[in-house]
């Protein structure tokens, strides 16, 4: 009998660090155009976009390389209530790193804003009705979606830290090469 798997794969790893960062990034890139004015705040929230339709993207193929390799399991003495909270939790980060683009998206498409990806190409717009109160609409549900993000994010680095520290286990060595296996 095949010995189970005790850390993520180098694809898995790339994916989530690779996501994690660029979720980082969006923050910044917001924080960046809120504090400026004129041409640089626009290049900012150009770029968070790209950003955004990059994670998007990445989410998917995410969501495709987890099906053909499904999560380790948490180790058997964790609570069915954790449990079920870490498979929320997972769950509601995919709704969200879906949805936060596909809404900032909806809300340029709706307010006939053109995405330039890093400048590449124009990404195409969803057909719809160009209709500023309707972009006000997708944007303000971003924006309470990001909220719901920032909670799911610091409970997934809580929980994390909680069985690095507290419960003493290997969870957090299967996504951190430099974290040793304690035995």
């Amino acid at each position: 009998m095949a010995e189970p798997r005790n850390r993520y794969s180098n694809v898995s790893f790339a994916f989530h660090w690779g996501i994690a960062l660029l979720v980082v990034s969006q923050i910044v890139l917001i924080m960046l155009h809120d504090a400026t004015e004129g041409p640089m705040s626009r290049e900012y929230v150009q770029i968070h976009k790209s950003v955004g339709l990059s994670i998007l993207v990445l989410t998917l193929a995410r969501i495709g390389w987890r099906f053909a390799n499904p999560a380790i399991p948490l180790p058997a003495g964790t609570p069915g209530w954790q449990k079920v909270a870490a498979r929320t939790t997972h769950v509601l980060f995919y709704v969200l790193l879906i949805g936060l683009p596909l809404g900032g998206w909806a809300a340029s498409s709706a307010g006939g804003r053109d995405i330039e990806w890093f400048g590449l190409f124009t990404w195409p717009a969803l057909p719809l009705p160009l209709d500023r109160d309707l972009a006000g609409s997708f944007m303000e549900a971003h924006e309470a979606g990001v909220e719901v993000l920032y909670v799911l994010m610091i409970l997934h680095i809580g929980a994390a830290l909680k069985h690095h520290f507290i419960d003493r286990d290997n969870v957090l060595h299967r996504m951190i090469p430099l974290i040793h296996r304690r035995p």
